[in-house]
Parts: structure tokens; C-alpha cells; sequence
């Protein structure tokens, strides 16, 4: 008898093959694309058409829409959509803010800087408000796709596929800016949207495990905001969690968005960023998802996620030892190693982390909380201070201070650790009630902790 080609392969691999993972990665693909254009392939565009410094890093602030995004995603969770509700509210969403992605990129496609800076501000933002609606349709639509048991390799599958969306949409941007014009290679890249509406018709709607309902008046719609809010909140140790998901990730991002300034002023030509931010940066953040799955598998949530803190907080040493060496291409692909296999284990693992906080029936609302809390401290510094603080101590201590504001999101993640507050703030991924964290614990079945392959801690 003939065992299907899954069955062949590696018993390490065969997750990564299912259905719900692959379409993980589609739906990943997509989720990078509109980032990418607002992030560093705006940044460099701006940066090659002059535009100071302080201008620069303001666009960053274009950014903190998707730190916005809890405000309007309890909206995505409950309103159905008229005309479309045929096709489920996860994808009659998903069609929707695909559609808001196009457009938008349309009009920062047709923007100059030199002369309409301004119209380019509001299409970055505009984009920006697209992506994090397309964002929160398509974190919903992972999360309640996939199996418990699924929720590390999902998580790795679209952390794999958010790269490769970001640095292939940005990849194309510069090669068609260098051959052609900007507007081209925006327009372009308005294709990136389609992997999320592959999966989501290749999957079709997932189960509910909360009743889309019309949002008639006020109340209604007050509850279907503090509804999710106040379950969150009413979990043991939920403060210092949030508190912890502000504080995690300030350094990286002050690092991530300021990185290609850095290369702009060290002399770095498109090919060079091509050849080593984007081409190294990718393979080597793939190796660092990949990474990050083994880790999370072998050492479990809870460790895995401290050392991915510990890894991507000394990473930001290495864009200090770059600005302090100058134009080196050597240095510059060991930075760029170290800080996309930091990342890669961070974003499997913390990512995973942030999943396994949220309770199914409010999936779009809590992850959107959790996922824009986790950078809006960084974004909010970069978009009204990094480039006068470049400006004023220069790159080096720039970089060291992103490395040691990172400490205080790990010494509050040790602290978690230590009073075993971890389990009892993650969220319920049963329908039938079940927690992962404190609720089973006071059953005393350990058997129904499925959440994430922690049980062993």
C-alpha cells in the first residue's frame, strides 16, 4: 500500500504540509506587503529624494495606525457586512480590506515627495489604515483556522510568510524604482494582496466561536468593545502582561526603522541594501523562524520566549558596531544576520505567545490590542524623537541605547516567570470554555492545557 507523500516525509516536517499552516503562510504574505511599503521602502525613497531627518522618521508615525487598530476591530468582529454577508464575516472582511490595501497604495503611488510631501503623508497613513484593518481580518482569520496543537507551526508559517511578503514587495519597489519610476513600482506591488484571498476561499470561513451580530446603537456597540477588553482584563496577572507586551519590543523597533538611515548616511548604494538588508536579511530571518520553531517545540513556551527577548535586545550591539566601523559590507551582512535570526525566533515565539492570550471568541479584538501594543512605545519615539536623538549623540550611542531600553521588557518577562504568572493570563481556545491557563489549573486536568506545547514546564 502506498503511503501518501506526507507520510513520507520527516515526522519534524509533516505540520508544516497541513492545510491550515500553508495557508497561514498565504495569509502572511499578504500581511507584510502593505508594512514593507510604508517602512523601508518608503524611508528609502524619501531618504533618496532628500528629505531630512526629522521628516524622515516622523513618516514612522504612520505606524502607530496599526497600534490604533484595537479601536476599530471590535467593529470587524461583530458588524456584518451588507451584500457580502453570504461569504462569512471573516471573509466578506478579508474581500473588503483587500479592496482598502489597493487603493490606498494607489494613491502613494502617484505622490511626489519633493513637491507634495503632504499628499504623501496622509496616502502613508491611509495605507497604514488599510494594512492594520487588512492586518486584523487576517490575524483572526489564522488564529481561529488553526488547531490548538497548530499554533506554533501556524505562527512560524506566517511569520515565514510575512518576509517573504515584505521583502519581495520590497525587493520589487526598489528594482522597478531603479529601472522605472515609484509610481510603477507601487502599483506593482498591489499584487501582493491576493495570497490572503487565496487561502481564505482555499480554507473557507472558519468556525465561530462567537455570533457575528448587527451593531444597532450605541450600547451595542459599547459592548462589543468592552466585552473582549474586560475579559482580557480580568485574568490573573493581565496588567503586567500588557504591561510587558508595551515594553518588549521598544528597542527593536527604535532599530528596525531607523536602520535604513543608517545605511543611507554610511553610503550604502540600492544594490548593496538589496544584496545584504534584503537579500541576506531574508534567508537569514528565515533560518531564524525555523529556529524559532525548534526552540519553541524543544524548550517550550515560556523559556523559548526569554531567550528570544535576551537574543533580539543584543542584537541592536551589532547596528552600534556597523555606524561605529562605517561602510563595510562584511559588518553590515553579520548585522543584518544577527538581527534577522533574532528576529525569526522572536516573531515565532512571541508571536505564538501573543496568540495563545487570546480567547476565541473575541479573536480579532484581543490580537489587535496585543499586536499594536507590542510596538507602539517604539513607534511613538521613533515617529517624534529618533532623529533628533541621531542627530544629537550620533548612531553609535543611538544603537546602544536601543540595546538597554530593551532591558526592562526582560527583566518584567523573568519576573512573570518567577511568580508563575504566565499560565493564568493565557486566553480559551475551547469552545467549550476551556482555559490554558487558570481555569484548568483549578480542575486539576492537566490534560486539557493544549494551548501550546509548554505543558512540559
Amino acid at each position: 500500500m502506498n503511503l501518501a507523500w506526507r507520510d513520507r516525509l520527516p515526522e519534524g516536517l509533516r505540520p508544516y504540509t497541513e492545510r491550515e499552516p500553508l495557508a497561514a503562510l498565504l495569509l502572511g504574505m499578504s500581511s507584510g506587503f502593505p508594512y514593507a511599503m510604508i517602512g523601508a521602502t518608503l524611508t528609502t525613497r524619501l531618504a533618496q529624494d532628500g528629505i531630512d531627518k526629522r521628516s524622515v522618521t516622523a513618516f514612522s508615525l504612520a505606524f502607530l495606525v496599526y497600534n490604533l487598530k484595537f479601536l476599530w476591530a471590535p467593529l470587524i468582529d461583530s458588524l456584518r457586512l451588507p451584500g457580502l454577508s453570504h461569504l462569512g464575516q471573516r471573509l466578506s472582511w478579508l474581500c473588503v480590506t483587500a479592496a482598502m490595501v489597493v487603493l490606498a497604495l494607489g494613491a502613494l503611488a502617484f505622490g511626489d515627495p519633493r513637491t507634495e510631501l503632504g499628499w504623501v503623508a496622509a496616502a502613508a497613513v491611509g495605507v497604514g489604515v488599510a494594512g492594520a484593518s487588512f492586518d486584523i481580518v487576517i490575524d483572526a482569520f489564522r488564529i481561529e483556522s488553526l488547531r490548538s496543537d497548530q499554533l506554533g507551526v501556524g505562527s512560524g508559517m506566517s511569520q515565514y510568510g510575512w518576509r517573504i511578503g515584505s521583502v519581495a514587495a520590497g525587493s520589487l519597489a526598489l528594482l522597478v524604482a531603479m529601472r522605472s519610476n515609484w509610481t510603477l513600482s507601487y502599483l506593482l506591488c498591489a499584487v501582493f494582496v491576493l495570497p490572503a484571498l487565496v487561502a481564505g476561499f482555499w480554507l473557507g470561513e472558519p468556525t465561530r466561536h462567537r455570533a457575528a451580530l448587527p451593531v444597532r446603537g450605541l450600547q451595542a456597540l459599547w459592548a462589543s468593545i468592552s466585552g473582549p477588553i474586560s475579559e482580557f482584563f480580568q485574568r490573573d496577572a493581565a496588567w503586567l502582561v500588557l504591561l510587558f507586551v508595551l515594553l518588549h519590543k521598544i528597542g527593536d523597533t527604535l532599530a528596525n526603522l531607523t536602520l535604513r538611515l543608517l545605511l543611507n548616511d554610511l553610503g550604502f548604494s540600492n544594490e548593496e541594501i538589496a544584496t545584504w538588508d534584503v537579500g541576506l536579511g531574508f534567508f537569514a530571518y528565515l533560518a531564524g523562524i525555523f529556529l524559532g520553531g525548534v526552540l519553541y517545540g524543544s524548550l517550550g513556551m515560556k523559556r523559548s520566549v526569554l531567550l528570544a527577548l535576551i537574543l533580539m535586545a543584543v542584537s541592536n550591539l551589532s547596528f552600534a558596531a556597523l555606524a561605529a566601523l562605517g561602510h563595510s559590507n562584511p559588518m553590515l551582512g553579520f548585522a543584518i544576520g544577527f538581527e534577522n535570526i533574532a528576529s525569526g525566533i522572536g516573531g515565532v515565539v512571541v508571536v505564538a505567545y501573543l496568540s495563545a492570550l487570546c480567547n476565541l471568541a473575541f479573536t480579532a479584538t484581543q490580537f489587535a490590542l496585543l499586536s499594536a501594543a507590542a510596538s507602539v512605545v517604539g513607534r511613538l519615539i521613533t515617529g517624534t524623537t529618533a532623529g533628533q536623538m541621531i542627530e544629537s549623540f550620533g548612531y553609535v550611542n543611538f544603537y546602544l541605547f536601543t540595546a538597554a531600553i530593551a532591558l526592562p521588557g526582560v527583566l518584567l518577562y523573568l519576573y512573570l516567570l518567577r511568580s508563575d504568572s504566565i499560565e493564568p493570563a493565557l486566553g480559551r481556545h475551547f469552545t467549550d470554555g476551556t482555559s490554558s491557563g487558570a481555569s484548568t489549573r483549578r480542575s486539576g486536568d492537566r490534560s486539557e492545557i493544549k494551548t501550546t506545547p509548554d505543558t512540559k514546564e
